[in-house]
């Protein structure tokens, strides 16, 4: 089970680390004392734990004498007046993320303090505590989550349990929806030896590779067409549309838009021509990409992909949160 990562260097990892313990818990309902009204600053959570403290400012939560709460809950402290929160939205929240343990209860870390609110995605892979407690709370509401280890099966033997980890989230509002197609203007641009034809609308551009010309040794990026939105950061997470094949074979290897389903992933986490060639592209964008072996996956063969390839890909960037 991984642990949450020191102060907020990765949100979704610490939630993950959490969920680890949490996913299938009991989810705590709200008490008519969080709910009665919208001006109430301090709320006691069905764990005992206090938060006071004004929506929009780091908050204060006190602990109750004793051990850790051993079972999962969630407490609205302030509803909030905006939109609801539904399940499938990104919300964008300043949180506060304390351990725990007993003892000293140690703050993880607060987006007040880094003064930048991070975006949680309301869906299945979040420990279901939170997949119900978030639709409880409008936009300018105040969540408290208690996430224990709860659910032992999901542990292994050898691994220490999590101290129960408690979060306060002030929801900001919701992140627009990705799109659907690249949109904007075509550039013209290409890689000599590989073509791009783009149909329009929503329909998958037709990529080919197949190609006498010799694969580029350095990593080349075009933009297809020049999306208007804002650039995609390194540490964020995109969901974007592909297809994947091998210089000069026009052999296929993946395809989102075959699948019929956007990609979404921290880029941080693919490899390293991803990494290099789709940071800083505007969302909206279409770019194509020959990727050299060192910055694919080198002498190792995966899947429909042999040892040594240089790889082509089309992809259209569709949303980074």
């Amino acid at each position: 089970m991984r642990r949450a990562l020191a102060v907020l260097a990765a949100v979704p990892l610490i939630l993950s680390a959490a969920a680890c313990g949490s996913e299938g818990a009991t989810t705590g309902a709200t008490t008519s004392t969080a709910t009665s009204t919208a001006t109430s600053t301090a709320a006691a959570a069905p764990s005992g734990v206090k938060v006071t403290g004004n929506v929009g400012a780091k908050p204060t939560v006190t602990f109750p004498a004793g051990s850790p709460a051993t079972k999962s809950s969630y407490e609205v402290i302030q509803p909030g007046t905006g939109n609801d929160v539904k399940s499938g939205d990104r919300v964008i929240v300043n949180l506060t993320v304390y351990n725990w343990d007993g003892k000293g209860n140690a703050v993880q870390g607060s987006s007040y303090d880094t003064k930048a609110p991070e975006t949680i995605a309301v869906n299945e892979q979040l420990p279901q505590v939170l997949q119900e407690g978030f639709t409880k709370v409008k936009h300018g509401g105040r969540l408290l989550a208690v996430l224990a280890n709860d659910s032992a099966v999901q542990q292994q033997a050898t691994t220490p349990a999590e101290p129960t980890k408690v979060f306060v989230f002030d929801v900001v509002g919701t992140q627009p929806a990705a799109l659907k197609a690249a949109t904007g203007k075509e550039t013209g641009e290409s890689i000599k030896g590989v073509t791009v034809t783009n149909p329009g609308g929503e329909k998958a551009p037709t990529l080919s590779t197949k190609t006498g010309e010799k694969p580029p040794k350095e990593l080349v990026v075009k933009t297809v067409i020049q999306g208007t939105g804002a650039k995609a950061k390194a540490s964020q997470t995109l969901v974007v549309h592909y297809t994947g094949k091998i210089w000069g074979t026009d052999q296929q290897f993946d395809s989102s838009w075959e699948r019929g389903q956007p990609a979404e992933f921290p880029l941080a986490q693919v490899i390293q021509g991803w990494q290099k060639g789709l940071a800083g592209v505007p969302v909206g964008s279409r770019v194509v990409m020959s990727i050299p072996p060192d910055l694919g996956y080198g002498s190792q063969a995966q899947q429909g992909i042999p040892a040594n390839s240089t790889l082509v890909f089309v992809v259209d960037v569709l949303g980074a949160y």
